[in-house]
């Protein structure tokens, strides 16, 4: 259900926003997963290569229309937070739009370019059959990916993280029987497994849809809103299109790997991908805290508490600090055991280069956890442009260190270029974050009230009911919807 982020404990806040968020993240990694150990068990070393070397081109444009829908959801939650249910529906009618121009340019687009992105990246011959039925199926599904991102994405703006858990948990188990049925008995090889992930998005949307339409009458778009204007749609392009550059830049960084990758042999690609895998769930954590601070510090924004903004993002830091440590810890000592679920027996050289990705990446998760926390802060905020300048940062330094670090230290330096890349953005991203720290610290805080009837549930008996013991007086914040200055101000 809709709920805000303006008043209670912030860690908490965060934290409980982050959970669904975080779970919803490691049942995605999980159906990834599936179709990572049915392909590599069932297709052979090969396919999982195959597959592993489309994740670049994936990325640039799915990752573009990722950021692209995420940046959309920022005008929502500001409007909510500020209680402007016209500008609530106003948003969802843009974001909507664009997401539906943006998915038909994809649809069309994008599997054309598929074999020519592939070998661009030098994909190896006994890869590129496999590599390009798979982004070709992909790309043509972009429709359902993007719109199940833009509906999460305007229901966690109003508070709800868990209804797109519970969804996105359900077209998982979905995923996870299609692709085992679609590669294995079907016989349709990778294929299948990049049309059952299309299915089990498309099944999403449908249950996103039914959900608004049921239970969330504020994002229902009347047919007068549906008449958004210029103004309405360049804001959120402002917002949407540099975090979709984002995204797309960070791709290109790491297209620069996968063609340092490709050189290296098919042993080498089988690893990166297995390792990535393994990572990426070891970071949910990380990323749903970073997308929690972004839906917090927008609700603020539009509630005028900056004092909030201050105090939440500090403990998220913490939050990401500790986080980043424990798992750290389970990688560095666990890595390889978990590679070889994946990989099987006989398979020593993948485990070995893997297991050394996973060292490398767990030891410096704290420069990712910080990056995570203080870029989401800065989106939620409104700041376009700090944001993408980081992203170019990382692709420089990506680009260094593969190319670079790569034709002398071999995979080792391939792998290295995450860190390097994550600290490299931190060198403009923490003097940024610090600026708008103090300018949150001179903004005003919207005033409050007390009321005589604001009823306070109390715990009762030993049965853990709830009860309204008494009634007592509770400050209620007072909000008056505006326009935010800040998002404007402070690029």
């Amino acid at each position: 259900m809709a709920s805000t982020l303006t008043t209670g404990s912030p860690w908490r806040v965060i934290l409980s926003f982050t959970v669904p968020l975080l779970l919803g993240n490691v049942a995605q990694q999980l159906y990834q997963f599936a179709d990572t150990v049915v392909v590599g068990r069932w297709l052979g070393v090969d396919a999982l290569a195959a597959v592993g070397a489309t994740g670049p081109l994936l990325f640039l444009l799915l990752g573009f229309a990722w950021g692209l829908t995420s940046g959309f959801a920022i005008p929502t939650a500001q409007a909510y937070g500020a209680r402007d249910d016209d500008a609530v529906r106003r948003s969802v009618a843009s974001g909507a739009i664009l997401t539906g121009i943006a998915s038909v340019v994809i649809t069309l687009v994008a599997p054309l370019v598929a074999r020519p992105g592939l070998e661009l990246l030098q994909t190896p011959p006994e890869l590129l059959e496999a590599a390009t039925v798979f982004t070709q199926v992909s790309f043509l599904g972009a429709g359902a990916t993007m719109f199940f991102n833009q509906l999460s994405g305007i229901i966690r703006a109003i508070g709800d993280s868990r209804t797109p858990l519970l969804f996105l948990a359900l077209a998982c188990g979905l995923n996870v029987v299609l692709v085992i049925l679609m590669v294995g008995p079907l016989g349709w090889g990778v294929a299948g497994a990049a049309l059952a992930t299309v299915l089990s998005q498309a099944v999403s949307v449908a249950l996103c849809l039914l959900y608004v339409w049921r239970r969330m009458p504020v994002l229902i778009v009347r047919r007068a809103q549906w008449r958004v204007s210029r103004a309405d749609l360049a804001e959120h392009l402002r917002l949407g299109l540099p975090m979709g550059f984002q995204a797309s830049i960070i791709a290109i960084g790491i297209l620069t790997v996968q063609v340092a990758l490709n050189t290296l042999g098919s042993e080498a690609v089988a690893a990166y991908t297995t390792a990535s895998r393994v990572d990426s769930l070891a970071l949910a954590f990380l990323q749903s805290l970073g997308l929690a601070v972004s839906m917090y510090t927008a609700q603020n924004l539009g509630g005028g508490r900056p004092d909030r903004i201050r105090r939440g993002v500090v403990q998220a830091v913490r939050m990401a600090l500790v986080g980043s440590v424990l798992l750290g810890v389970v990688l560095v000592a666990f890595g390889a055991s978990i590679i070889r679920v994946f990989v099987g027996d006989g398979a020593d050289e993948v485990v070995e280069l893997a297991h050394l990705m996973l060292v490398i990446n767990g030891v410096t998760y704290s420069f990712l956890g910080v990056l995570f926390v203080l870029r989401g802060a800065l989106q939620g905020l409104g700041q376009a442009m700090v944001p993408t300048v980081t992203g170019v940062i990382e692709l420089v330094a990506r680009m260094f260190a593969a190319i670079a670090l790569g034709g002398v230290l071999g995979f080792f330096g391939v792998a290295a270029s995450n860190p390097l890349a994550w600290l490299a953005a931190l060198f403009i991203l923490v003097p940024a974050y610090v600026r708008a720290h103090r300018r949150l610290a001179a903004m005003p805080i919207t005033a409050e009230v007390t009321t005589a009837t604001t009823p306070i549930a109390v715990i009762g008996p030993t049965d853990g009911s709830m009860v309204v013991d008494a009634v007592l007086t509770a400050p209620v914040p007072v909000v008056v919807p505006r326009r935010m200055p800040f998002a404007r101000s402070g690029r």
